[in-house]
């Protein structure tokens, strides 16, 4: 298992939130995760990973408490333009 990258984003302004999140998203290597923790149900950013890393991440998502949802994103993949230049 790689390294973990715990982010709690309740205290950050909403707007700032997934620019955040994709920073960190994007200085994981493949087996890394981020342990997300967040204030609601993070099912639209989760729809958004599906849209833009297709097949690089595994997501498992919980709601431990009213105002506490914690996500666990790992990366399993390279992106495609990565990827695809290697021979």
């Amino acid at each position: 298992m790689g390294k973990v990258a715990e982010l709690d984003v309740r205290t950050l302004e909403p707007f700032e939130r997934h620019a955040k999140i994709f920073e960190v998203w994007d200085s994981l290597e493949v087996g890394d995760q981020i342990q997300l923790t967040n204030d609601h149900d993070p099912r639209p950013l989760h729809y958004q990973f599906m849209m833009e890393y297709e097949g690089e991440f595994e997501w498992e998502s919980e709601e431990r408490s009213l105002r506490e949802w914690v996500a666990t994103i790992r990366k399993v993949g390279l992106p495609k333009s990565v990827s695809s230049d290697t021979p």
